[in-house]
């Protein structure tokens, strides 16, 4: 059972238009969502679907999904400069926002570009730096992001063949989300002949590098007030520990007293948006940051 976005937007940005999708009624509170590194908008369906009271507006990042001509740089202030060309487009002066893997560092950064326009960031297993893995450098990034980065070189004789490379991917293997052929699908794209995911490669290594610490986003991290990290105890192909393990955690929570780590069990770095109990724990800390901020303003 898939679940679309109720409707596509093309915002102008430079370069060219951001394609993305939005649920939910437009005279509801909106909801900013920013996908990870090789995702597209569709990687928040399952969220929309357990917070059907809010308006989620997801863009395809420059690089990815339907956005993916867009010319380059990329990088995070790029990015956070093209999601708020969302909001001007929409006519949404502030809002929530909430982003996953690498739209945790996006997230980051469009609060602390674009202050007024973000009333709360909920980071979802991203947004702090990364540590390289032993032996790898900048210069050999491709190796460090792994499986991620070799999918972007395959190519698959059909649409049902990427299909069932999805569903036997470790992340998935035991709770595949519902909507995954749906996700999958939109992923695909014809190349010359060749099907292939349509997520730019120079993109994700030009991405890749602030992923594991720069200064726009260490700037955008000791700048948050009152943000939220939501973590998950398994990784990319659903292995312990997750992207974050605990002492990691530790030492970051040491630099950013003022951010809240909590841990959502039995989920990995995927199914921690696209499984149905992920979703679930995260549309409830968009509530309960919506309720904190309405307080705040006196509603």
């Amino acid at each position: 059972m898939s679940f679309p976005a109720n409707r596509a937007f093309d915002a102008p940005v430079a370069g060219g238009l951001l394609h993305g999708g939005i649920w939910g009624a437009d005279d509801s509170a909106p909801v900013l969502a920013i996908h990870g590194i090789t995702a597209s908008h569709l990687a928040w369906a399952e969220v929309a679907r357990a917070l059907p009271e809010r308006r989620l507006i997801a863009p395809d990042l420059r690089g990815r999904g339907a956005s993916a001509p867009l010319p380059g740089p990329w990088g995070m202030a790029r990015h956070a400069d093209d999601v708020v060309a969302v909001l001007d487009h929409l006519g949404i002066e502030r809002t929530q926002i909430v982003g996953h893997s690498m739209g945790a560092f996006v997230a980051a950064v469009t609060a602390r570009r674009h202050p007024d326009r973000i009333s709360s960031v909920l980071l979802v297993d991203g947004g702090l730096p990364l540590d390289l893995p032993p032996g790898t450098t900048l210069d050999d990034i491709d190796r460090a992001l792994g499986p991620a980065a070799e999918r972007l070189g395959m190519t698959f004789e059909s649409t049902e063949a990427y299909r069932a490379f999805w569903r036997k991917h470790p992340a998935f293997a035991e709770d595949a989300p519902a909507g995954l052929d749906s996700y999958v699908d939109y992923d695909l794209a014809d190349e010359a002949g060749e099907l292939r995911s349509r997520t730019s490669a120079e993109a994700m290594r030009f991405d890749s590098r602030e992923l594991y610490g720069s200064d726009v986003v260490m700037d955008a991290l000791e700048a948050l007030d009152g943000a939220i990290l939501l973590t998950a105890p398994r990784g990319l192909q659903n292995e312990k520990p997750g992207l974050y393990p605990p002492e990691v955690l530790a030492r970051w929570q040491q630099r950013l007293p003022d951010l809240t780590i909590l841990e959502v069990e039995k989920v990995n770095h995927y199914t921690i948006v696209m499984g149905e109990r992920g979703a679930a724990t995260v549309a409830g800390v968009i509530r309960s940051q919506w309720a904190a901020s309405q307080v705040e303003d006196g509603h």
